[in-house]
């Protein structure tokens, strides 16, 4: 038996940054996230069958598929629903021997925080592992990265959702020609500081980050001011949390999280929901200093709140009263697997 995990990912700055050619159009186009203990699981055995088991604990379905079912007809047809994904990763080795896989993503549907991307890079490695193939990060990135934006089919897909279920740590995402630039930033005395001062929200609502993401791309190469502008301020924002995480002045980064959350919020109205809104507004009534920042592209999922480790009390009891359907996700920053 394989066994294989991945992490998810909290996103700090610098997302949208990581969708090409938009990461090379502009300056300093870094993104930051960190690996989570909340991971992407994949189980592989043999199976004896003249197929796929496919059993998804998030979806709570179990399909046999046979070998001869992976083909493109039905790739391009709703066979597979919403296995589809997993489907077209599984078909990419090309298998001759039963199999059974189990998966489970670890993190809500729609949450924001890349779950899908992660499971999907961890099936992949999980398959490499199980068939004795080599696969390199990038080149297994670029595959399930593909995959996955011909899956969703809402154009252009970003590369920081793969990344930490690949490194786990602290990352700085910087894009070059042809490959992107990975810098581990993990230390103990920096997953301290998030740790003990990023509290991770989930709305209960999903989201679609294609939609979201669709918009702003088009909008970018549509030379729209406002976007060229509101992206321009968030790789300003990115490139100066970089320099503080590097220097080691910890002390600013919920200040600067805080600012690129302000400013995805004007790049597209359904980037924060009126509900998430509503909801900090009324925190940060009774907490001044309360930042936020949304998780991924936005419309639901999960977001940050950004405050000081004296407030976390506080800031649970207060959250039962201003909305009691919007729950604290417990995380931990994964140490870095280089």
């Amino acid at each position: 038996m394989i066994k294989k995990e991945g992490s998810v990912r909290i996103d700090l700055v610098g997302g949208t940054l990581d969708i090409s050619p938009i990461n090379l159009v502009l300056k300093d186009a870094i993104t930051l996230n960190f690996a989570t203990d909340i991971k992407a699981k994949v189980e592989i055995e043999d199976a004896d069958i003249d197929g796929a088991e496919i059993i998804s604990n998030d979806l709570e379905i179990q399909r046999i598929y046979n070998f001869s079912e992976f083909n493109d007809d039905n790739y391009y047809s709703d066979h597979f629903g919403s296995l589809l994904f997993l489907a077209r990763i599984i078909g990419h080795f090309k298998f001759n021997s039963g199999l059974k896989i189990t998966l489970s993503s670890g993190s809500p549907p729609g949450a924001g925080l890349g779950g899908s991307s992660a499971m999907g890079l961890t099936l992949f490695r999980a398959l490499c592992e199980y068939t004795h193939s080599f696969c390199d990060d990038e080149s297994s990135i670029q595959i399930v990265k593909d995959i996955e934006a011909s899956v969703l089919d809402s154009g252009m897909t970003g590369y920081q959702d793969y990344y930490p279920a690949a490194k786990g740590g602290i990352l700085a995402l910087k894009p070059s020609f042809g490959r992107v630039n990975v810098e581990q930033l993990y230390c103990p005395e920096l997953k301290k500081y998030i740790e003990e001062h990023m509290t991770l929200i989930y709305s209960g609502k999903t989201r679609h980050s294609g939609i979201n993401n669709w918009e702003v791309y088009k909008e970018f190469f549509d030379k729209k001011h406002s976007i060229r502008d509101g992206l321009k301020k968030i790789a300003e924002i990115s490139h100066q949390a970089f320099t503080v995480i590097k220097e080691r002045n910890y002390s600013k980064l919920n200040y600067l999280i805080s600012l690129e959350g302000e400013e995805r919020k004007k790049l597209f109205p359904g980037i924060v929901t009126d509900e998430v809104n509503e909801f900090f507004h009324a925190m940060k009534e009774k907490i001044p200093h309360l930042g936020m920042k949304v998780c991924g592209a936005g419309g639901g999922g999960c977001f940050i709140l950004l405050h000081l480790p004296s407030d976390r009390d506080y800031l649970e009891a207060l959250m039962e009263k201003v909305n009691p359907n919007f729950k604290i996700m417990d995380f931990k920053v994964e140490r870095n697997i280089f």
